[in-house]
């Protein structure tokens, strides 16, 4: 049995890496497709009609293919898990290719998802005509299900300690102790193959293992500020959602055309405003955390509020791909514009691109309720005692603040 397991994680973790590795490029090849080159550089010379040309027929093609191929569309981790094990779900290799396509498609054409949610169904996929395949017992198809949804996210993510404690925040908390090795196993073997191919999120500012206790002081007082964000999301978002499906609900005969055209006009708006506020933010908080951009408040509060509003319309038109990093990019725009205000009030000075690591990492845990991921995100990502020890703080005490009025759970991307 522990011989069949191992060979289950070295086969998907090889796999998976190469799919997943396939999937990041394919998703940056298509955006510089649709867009004649890099997105951010180019919408401004882009004709109008095209950019919404692009975004409304790249949507209604993911509906089109999620009409027909329900597996297609966007599941939680969990909802994977339950739904194969009751034969609910049944990939084949042909949906695998087409979940890649509209995924990248999704990404590609500007709607502000994450590309971790694909990565992980990507190995749990995987993973499972492998258990399939080796013939392995059923109760133990979930764990599987784990190591490869870990493999996906560490792959993809180029951090393989994230990837495994995603996957064991997500579904595999009882089998830690077992079965972790396994987990352990599949990520690293992701993440060098990932490494090789794609870009990780690198910290170029870091003090590594000295700590300064101006940033945890300072902490007490981002505390305040993005628990009102993280309220101030909850409540736009439920918004917005209830306009999309209450006020324009006599589109919906037109079914996926209808859905298209609404989300696209809304995508192709805001990425006319201004493009860091659509696709997936991955860029964005790079730039942010490596202090490559300097913006003023009103420019990002205008962003944050575009951001919020481009992931929910993003979630409403079935566009196949995950928060995570949407989330990351909300928080590092709340945590950089808290660092200018800090400096320009003269309360203490600190580096504004450390807020920004730590308020992407408190912002994605506390709203996706995965504390623990959040904190190791921001060790892998800088390494830095100064961006760890304060989310560690700011994510429980937000969490519990956030509590008081919101029943937060993980989000699905279809309701």
């Amino acid at each position: 049995m522990i011989g069949s397991f191992l060979v289950l994680s070295i086969l998907t973790g090889i796999i998976t890496g190469f799919f997943v590795v396939l999937y990041g490029l394919i998703t940056k090849g298509l955006t510089h497709l649709l867009f004649w080159g890099d997105p951010i550089e180019t919408i401004s010379h882009l004709p109008i009609w095209y950019i919404y040309f692009v975004v409304i027929i790249s949507i209604y093609i993911v509906n089109i293919l999620i009409s027909k191929y329900s597996t297609v569309r966007e599941y939680g981790i969990q909802e994977i898990a339950e739904g194969i094990a009751e034969n609910k779900l049944i990939f084949s290799l042909k949906e695998l290719f087409l979940k890649i396509f509209a995924s990248s498609l999704s990404l590609a054409s500007g709607f502000a998802i994450g590309n971790e949610g694909p990565s992980a169904a990507i190995g749990a996929m995987i993973a499972t005509k492998i258990h399939q395949f080796l013939n392995l017992p059923k109760d133990l198809l979930k764990v599987a299900i784990s190591v490869g949804a870990s493999s996906g996210i560490a792959t993809i993510f180029v951090s393989p300690v994230t990837g495994i404690t995603f996957a064991m925040e997500n579904i595999a908390y009882k089998f830690m102790q077992n079965y972790a090795s396994y987990l352990i196993l599949a990520s690293v073997l992701g993440f060098s193959i990932g490494v090789y191919f794609l870009e990780p999120l690198v910290f170029n500012y870091t003090l590594g293992k000295s700590l300064n206790y101006n940033y945890i002081f300072t902490t007490l007082l981002f505390i305040p500020i993005i628990t009102f964000f993280v309220y101030f999301y909850l409540g736009l978002k439920d918004k917005v959602l209830f306009f999309l499906t209450s006020k324009l609900s006599f589109l919906h005969k037109y079914k996926s055309l209808g859905l298209s055209i609404v989300a696209g006009l809304i995508i192709g708006t805001i990425m006319i405003i201004n493009p860091y506020a659509v696709f997936s933010g991955h860029e964005l908080v790079k730039i942010l955390i490596n202090n490559n951009m300097n913006l003023p408040f009103w420019i990002i509060f205008i962003i944050i509020i575009l951001r919020i509003v481009a992931t929910t319309v993003s979630l409403y038109a079935n566009a196949v791909g995950g928060i995570f990093i949407s989330l990351m990019s909300i928080g590092a725009l709340i945590g950089y514009g808290f660092g200018e205000m800090v400096n320009y009030f003269y309360i203490i000075h600190l580096e504004p691109f450390y807020f920004a690591a730590i308020g992407a990492a408190i912002f994605m845990g506390v709203i996706m309720r995965l504390p623990f991921t959040a904190v190791v995100l921001a060790l892998e990502t800088t390494y830095d005692y100064n961006i760890i020890v304060p989310t560690g703080i700011g994510v429980v005490i937000v969490t519990y603040l956030a509590s008081l009025k919101f029943d937060i759970k993980k989000f699905n991307l279809r309701r």
